[in-house]
This record gives structure tokens, sequence and C-alpha cells, in this order.
């Protein structure tokens, strides 16, 4: 009964141990020296620094580029059409014409 008390106490302090990891995306965005430093690491040695490291340093530098995600619509312009306007010039240049 005691070793299985050990045992479980063991068990439960070991689960304990993992910290969770410092460095999200939202801590990374705000410090891009330690973003410029863990993108290094990541690119030299992935499997060193790990996927989750790495994953962060991504989303982070997704987010610096890209922003909030709303996706691009480019602004046209409302030209009116004319009705009257001929189509091969416009009437200040034709009226303009050298008579010879």
């Amino acid at each position: 009964m005691k070793q299985l008390l050990i045992i479980g106490l063991v068990l439960l302090v070991s689960a304990c141990g993992k910290p969770a990891p410092a460095d999200t995306p939202e801590s990374l965005a705000a410090d891009p020296v330690r973003l410029k430093d863990l993108r290094a690491q990541c690119k030299a040695d992935h499997a060193e620094v790990g996927d989750a490291v790495c994953n962060a340093v991504a989303e982070a530098t997704r987010r610096k580029f890209m922003g909030s995600g709303t996706p691009y619509t480019p602004h046209t312009p409302h030209t009116p059409a004319r009705a009257s306007a001929p189509a091969s010039a416009p009437p200040a240049l034709a009226a303009s014409s050298p008579k010879d």
C-alpha cells in the first residue's frame, strides 16, 4: 500500500512538472528581437528547438505580415459613363486640333 502511494505521488509530481511554453505567438509578436532570434534557431535546427516553439514563431510571423487576417478588398472607383462623349477623343482635344 505504501509503495502504491509513493508511485502515485511520483506520477502526480512528474505530470505537474511540465511548464506551459513561455513563447506564444502573442508574446513573440510583441518582442521582435526574440522573434528574430527564435526564427534563426528554428531555421538552423528545428528538431532541437521543437515543434511547439517553431509553430509559435511561424504564427507570430504570419500575424506580423498578415495582420488580423482581413481579406484584401481592392477599391474600385466609381466612374460614371458618358453618354454624349465621343469614343475617339475627348471634346477639348477635338476642338483644339489645327485646321490646314
